[in-house]
């Protein structure tokens, strides 16, 4: 009797620790789902490229050029707050009130997962430069990423179209890699800018999937699936593939394909596109010969440069995330990606 008043001691508490636990669960999600889901984070690059040469310089001489260094910085900056403010004035008394502030260069960042969900924070950014971009003003993306799925990499291309769509120059940087998706993202810039080990290229389509149907078979496991439409699914995981399946998801790939390249050839017409369109990725220094890049150079000398004549902000929208997230943790989110993979390959083509 003792035993079991004691186990059923020891059940209350199991019982009563997991539905506090559920209970705290239930609330963090409803605190986590009002609100907005992000917020837009701005860095001066200009001024953080300012520390640092102020940081180095302290090291390199002695107190009495840092002083007069000062001194000079103070009385320029003086004389640009002066200026600045007596044009203001003037435009105000004429009823024309404008910034005369400096050009920017607005600094983005996108590096891509075989979805492409990274275009959600793309979207937000693209619409808060628009909102405030005026003449004079360009965009770098620094892009890194090697495709996915086609729908994502299309709307992804479709955010950075709506950049030259308002007229703002836009570069796109390949410091790592930019492959498949990730051109036809980089084929929508004024100008494609690439370090020289940089991978870029891999024009093609490709799908592949594992079919356990011998397995199954072997098994005396039945698999069904039913369809209305002939080619509502073609290649299948488990049930049995035709050859008229096949030559179907073949031609779609083609279809695909030849998407892509017209894609390419709309916003790089000076490029030959049948003969880069193989499939093959090229480094940056190989891909500047065959016209898929048009300089070599890695984004930091493009920051660097632009900080000397404009002002440098780097935009970045930060999603909150999901509880779930939190909890899954990197191993769970590894083995959701994998298994999305195999599930969407059987369904449509990657690039």
């Amino acid at each position: 009797m003792e035993f079991l008043l004691d186990y059923g001691l020891f059940l209350a508490k199991i019982v009563t620790f997991v539905a506090a636990i559920i209970a705290l669960l239930v609330v963090v999600k409803a605190v986590n789902g009002k609100g907005p889901k992000g917020e837009l984070e701005v860095t001066d690059l200009t001024e953080k490229n300012k520390e640092t040469v102020k940081h180095m310089e302290a090291h390199l001489h002695d107190d009495a050029y840092l002083k007069a260094l000062h001194k000079l910085e103070k009385k320029e900056n003086k004389a640009k707050n002066k200026s600045s403010e007596k044009a203001m004035k003037k435009a105000a008394k004429a009823g024309k009130l404008e910034s005369a502030r400096e050009p920017h260069l607005f600094v983005l960042e996108f590096k891509g997962s075989i979805d492409a969900k990274e275009v959600s924070s793309l979207r937000e950014e693209v619409t808060a430069i628009l909102a405030v971009a005026k003449e004079g003003d360009e965009v770098l993306l620094k892009l890194e990423t090697g495709g996915g799925m086609i729908h994502g990499y299309g709307l992804a291309s479709s955010q950075l179209d709506r950049i030259r769509s308002a007229g703002l120059p836009l570069t796109i940087a390949v410091d790592k890699v930019a492959a498949s998706g990730g051109y036809m993202m980089a084929c929508i810039a004024d100008k494609i800018v690439s370090a020289p080990f940089a991978i870029v290229g891999s024009i093609g389509v490709i799908a592949q999937l594992p079919n356990f149907n011998k397995l199954l078979k072997k098994h005396d496991i039945d698999y069904e699936q039913l369809t209305a439409g002939e080619f509502k699914r073609t290649l299948t995981i488990f049930g049995e593939n035709t050859e008229k399946a096949r030559e179907k998801f073949k031609q779609e790939l083609e279809e695909t394909h030849g998407l892509f390249k017209d894609f390419i050839r709309e916003h790089r017409p000076n490029l030959d596109v049948d003969s880069v369109a193989t499939g093959e990725h090229w480094f940056g220094t190989k891909a500047k010969e065959l016209g898929l890049v048009d300089e070599i150079k890695t984004s930091d000398d493009l920051i660097v440069d632009a900080c000397k004549e404009k002002t440098v902000l780097a935009i970045q929208y930060v999603q909150k995330k999901k509880l779930t997230d939190k909890l899954a943790g990197v191993a769970g989110e590894a083995a959701e990606n994998v298994f999305m993979r195999l599930l969407s390959k059987g369904q449509r083509p990657f690039m």
